[in-house]
């Protein structure tokens, strides 16, 4: 079995979590009054899907999310990171709410409690309703307003069971890829005039964050996805194109948030943020905790003098990868790295807690119980990592395995397999794999020798 981190390296009180998002898990995209969203757009264009699948049905775990809370139960997890999608509760992103869909999260989240689980649910995992994104989505600064009454919908709702919230997921991931170079929904390719989205977003959190805390004491962050860049060459022009990716990437997210400003965009060539009076304080103030999203390093060299982006993604040389290939290597020190130089910038950092991490492998369709070696020994090292980070002095409070269940993973359909449970998505079975059990059993003897801590005292 593959070593776990020393139980000296995470504090008491430290906390496990699992992760999953709606739109990749529940299946029924247009059940009972939900609107369409970027991501029911952008599947069905031809050929944006690998493998030329829908989100139907998925784990369908809107019709049994009993199921889920199961599992979430049995790992032993404190708590359970899972979305609620704007467009299922506010299908045209403005007016009254869907009751269905409230009543239905209402349900699970009594679920998790009754099982002994915190619910912690994340407000956008990238599913704005189709009629927002229409008026110009992330681009257009209404859609602050318009996503900030939405969060206050759905805390109107659940706010008095539901003690901690994230309001955006990824907003990297949505500009980068969503907006900047088409990846992912919605689509679009507008390169660096993709810039704006990260101002509206992290703007959209903060006010979503002020409708959050006006029904109580609630704990508010985001998890952004962030990635330690390394340059292929030791090079001035390596370094430079290196720099250039870890302030699209990381910083011009990071330092709105922690120190209420932004990178030096105009020493890049770059346009300012459409920044007004009184946002960037907003967005300082916005964050009880900083979630951080990790799966691997980024590797960049200089571009072509005639590219319209001055670097190019390449391989980890010399690193093991995961069921991506070169585009996703495994390098778990990259994550320690990434932790103790954030903590450098930013001394006075909030809680951390890491948001996502987990890796995908090739496994079979059909249910079967998965000696998933590869997924454990990926998981506890980068388990190892926080560990080093916390006694460099790091606040890291929790860690979240991305994901508790194999789901429909976005442009990649149905060939990646992420989850500590198999699922087949013929007949739905759900089978705990390997990772499974270990992490149930890692959570168990963390919270054991923290309580043999506390009676030494």
């Amino acid at each position: 079995m593959t070593a776990v981190p020393t139980r000296s390296s995470l504090p008491a009180g430290f906390r496990w979590s699992a992760a999953t998002s709606a739109f990749q898990i529940e299946g029924v995209r247009g059940a009972e009054g939900s609107g369409r969203s970027i991501w029911d757009d952008y599947l069905e264009a031809p050929g944006a899907i690998k493998d030329g699948s829908t989100a139907d049905p998925a784990c369908d775990s809107y019709r049994h999310p009993e199921a889920d809370v199961s599992l979430a139960a049995g790992l032993g997890l404190d708590r359970y990171r899972f979305s609620i999608p704007w467009a299922r509760v506010q299908p045209d992103g403005r007016g009254a709410a869907n009751t269905a869909a409230l009543d239905h999260y209402s349900r699970f989240v009594d679920l998790l409690l009754e099982a002994g689980v915190d619910p912690f649910p994340t407000l956008y995992h990238w599913e704005m309703p189709s009629a927002v994104e229409a008026e110009g989505g992330w681009l257009r600064r209404d859609t602050v307003d318009r996503f900030a009454d939405y969060a206050a919908i759905v805390v109107d709702r659940l706010g008095d069971r539901i003690a901690q919230w994230y309001t955006l997921n990824e907003p990297a991931m949505t500009t980068l890829q969503g907006y900047a170079v088409g990846a992912l929904a919605p689509g679009k390719q507008l390169l660096f005039d993709a810039l704006p989205t990260v101002h509206h977003q992290l703007l959209a959190h903060a006010r979503a964050a002020e409708a959050i805390r006006s029904h109580g004491s609630a704990q508010v962050g985001l998890v952004n996805n962030h990635t330690w860049v390394l340059p292929l060459n030791d090079t001035a022009e390596d370094r430079r194109a290196a720099a250039l990716y870890d302030m699209i990437h990381n910083r011009v997210f990071s330092e709105p948030l922690l120190a209420g400003r932004y990178p030096d965009l105009a020493a890049w060539g770059l346009p300012a943020m459409p920044v007004q009076d009184g946002d960037l304080e907003a967005i300082r103030a916005s964050i009880d905790f900083y979630g951080i999203n990790f799966y691997n390093p980024t590797t960049v060299t200089a571009a072509d003098a005639s590219s319209p982006i001055p670097f190019d993604i390449v391989p980890t040389p010399g690193v093991a990868v995961t069921g991506f290939g070169p585009e996703w290597p495994i390098m778990p020190e990259a994550l320690r790295d990434l932790l103790i130089d954030l903590h450098t910038r930013h001394p006075h950092l909030p809680p951390v807690i890491i948001g996502e991490n987990g890796a995908s492998f090739p496994e079979p369709d059909r249910a079967a119980r998965v000696e998933d070696a590869d997924r454990i020994g990926y998981l506890a090292g980068h388990i190892a990592a926080v560990g080093e980070a916390i006694a460099a002095g790091v606040p890291v409070e929790e860690f979240t395995v991305w994901s508790l269940l194999d789901n429909w993973e976005w442009a990649d359909g149905y060939t990646q397999r992420f989850g500590l449970v198999h699922v087949d998505f013929e007949t739905g079975e759900r089978t705990p794999k390997a990772s499974y059990d270990w992490y149930r059993d890692l959570i168990a003897s963390a919270r054991s020798a923290a309580a043999r801590q506390e009676e030494t005292r």
